[in-house]
């Protein structure tokens, strides 16, 4: 392993969890730059290895070798140069799944510039915002649909923002041609230095519970995801390596970039803008996927359809994260592929922090164990630990100045907002769990999440879980009503499936069914049905908004 060993422990050095947690290291130089020292290396040592598989719905595919990967960035590099982006410059990405984002993301880390991925959901609204806090000089843009036309209309109130690229400029007045400028582009670049502590790039968070927030990363956030994909993806140097995320979203960093080609793996970009079951079961078939990251929503629909009738043997590995994944969506997954998931937890603002590890038992519905180099613990409000079996405040113990690998260096000109997260030696993720006696993390929910109902603590996630064992339930959200007598009583927000109608009938019989599968006191008193549920635009649900129209 030309990379992994040069910078991490060996592959095959640990026997235990115990093993892993306590001895695995990682060794950061002053100067690390993943598209310098991992990609070009690459390139240079296993020039014709295949790093990139991508397709899209129009059945267009292309594969890119690391040596390709190079000459694509490299030139991609020299045009934004030439365009005026240069060292410390932010710059958007707009890109979708376009291959077009693995080399301008290679060249703006190359240049040293600040990369800011985004999603082409966003508004013209969220685009001033975002360009405004960040200072954003240039957007790379894909022309596919509308955001073009969305930029345009915020870019006169962007102050900063002066360059405006896309994948195709027909009918844009006042764009650079992305194609045009990379092949008339030169192949040789100079190298730029910069340092592991400068920032490489940020991510703007969800905004389940307020406007996002600007999460600043340092160049050996790239490092730290080895731990993602070599011992939780646990991917395949002669594999293919496939994990379901926009690259607007941090997800993406976690399982299409930085960890998977450090690990030597192959990555499969598969370029859609509608998520249809059928056609993502297809992929892996075709493209004989051996390792399998999605959040929980990808895989509550993948087990709706008829999985058998896909050949999915060459499936070795699976895992979840973005939210916790209720067991009986666990349960019906491997019943198919005889793959059972293991669940990680981390936030924009870390890596993978808990999760587990292949040499754990699984734990349907536990987050798993904490990831070496985080030393997590379970707080009260007053900041105190709390004992096995008690729902406390996911923390991590770290000194700003000492941090672990991958954590962020803080919110991006907030530190106020900065310093309300992370004190006293403490960063608080904000998320609740309770830990059992084996050393397993189980997640509860946000902090404002938590129901208060007749002095209990109702997590919204294990009701959620109880009613997803319905098969009248296809989504669902649990938040707290304001109630007089209870303080606050359940509410069950519930998308249904097909096949099934709202009615007083199949309310008792969902309230019913949450009174034998858990706590009898955790049951909706109120159960409403909906045909959707307000989400961010990652895909998370907003319950603060249901809790909003609640009041």
């Amino acid at each position: 392993m030309v990379i992994y060993e040069k910078y991490c422990s060996s592959f095959d050095e640990f026997s235990s969890y115990e093993d892993f947690k306590k001895n695995f290291k990682m060794y950061p130089t002053e100067d690390f730059n993943f598209a310098y020292d991992c990609m070009d290396v690459l390139a240079q040592e296993k020039p014709d290895k295949v790093a990139m598989r991508w397709t899209n719905v129009a059945g267009d595919k292309r594969d890119f070798t690391f040596a390709d990967l190079k000459y694509y960035s490299d030139k991609t590099a020299n045009f934004l140069a030439s365009v005026g982006i240069k060292k410390g410059d932010a710059v958007m990405l707009i890109l979708k799944r376009h291959y077009e984002y693995w080399w301008t993301i290679l060249a703006l880390h190359k240049l040293g510039a600040i990369v800011i991925p985004a999603s082409n959901l966003l508004t013209p609204k969220d685009i001033v915002y975002r360009c405004d806090q960040a200072s954003v000089k240039a957007i790379v843009c894909t022309a596919d649909g509308d955001i073009s036309k969305r930029v345009d209309q915020a870019a006169p109130k962007c102050k900063t923002l002066s360059i405006k690229i896309t994948t195709n400029t027909a009918d844009k007045e006042g764009w650079i041609d992305f194609h045009s400028g990379v092949e008339a582009a030169s192949a040789e670049f100079k190298r730029v230095e910069t340092k592991a502590s400068d920032i490489m790039l940020i991510y703007f968070t969800s905004g389940t519970t307020g406007m996002p927030k600007m999460v600043a990363h340092d160049y050996l956030y790239a490092m730290s995801h080895i731990v993602t994909a070599a011992y939780w993806h646990k991917v395949d140097p002669d594999g293919i390596h496939l994990t379901v995320s926009d690259t607007g979203w941090g997800k993406a960093a976690w399982g299409k970039l930085y960890g998977q080609w450090m690990a030597e793996t192959c990555i499969m970009v598969y370029d859609f803008d509608k998520f249809i079951p059928c056609d993502l079961l297809q992929i892996m078939q075709d493209y004989h996927i051996t390792t399998f990251c999605a959040p929980p929503t990808i895989y509550r629909f993948l087990v709706k359809e008829d999985m058998e009738k896909y050949d999915l043997s060459s499936l070795k590995q699976c895992t979840n994260a973005g939210e916790a994944l209720n067991p009986e969506i666990m349960d019906q997954f491997r019943k198919v592929t005889g793959i059972t998931l293991r669940e990680g937890y981390g936030q924009t603002e870390t890596t993978l922090t808990l999760a587990t590890y292949p040499w754990m038992q699984v734990c349907p519905g536990s987050m798993g164990r904490p990831s070496p180099g985080y030393d997590i613990l379970l707080l009260d409000e007053n900041d105190q630990p709390i004992e096995k079996g008690q729902v406390g405040e996911i923390c991590i113990r770290a000194d700003r100045n000492n941090k672990p690998i991958g954590m962020f260096l803080g919110y991006y000109r907030d530190e106020e907002l900065t310093k309300s997260a992370w004190h006293d030696g403490y960063y608080h993720t904000g998320d609740t769990a309770w830990q059992d006696e084996h050393g397993y993390f189980w997640f509860v929910g946000r902090t404002d999440d938590v129901i208060k109902s007749s002095g209990y603590r109702i997590g919204p996630f294990e009701v959620e879980s109880a009613l997803l064992e319905h098969p009248a339930v296809l989504e669902c959200a649990i938040t707290g009503v304001p109630d007089p007598v209870r303080g606050q009583v359940v509410k069950a927000t519930v998308i249904l499936t097909k096949g099934y109608e709202p009615s007083e009938e199949l309310k008792k019989e969902l309230q019913e069914h949450v009174k034998r599968t858990t706590a009898p006191y955790k049951y909706p008193r109120i159960v409403e049905f909906v045909s959707e549920l307000p989400k961010t635009i990652s895909g998370k649900i907003r319950r603060v908004e249901i809790r909003e129209n609640d009041k």
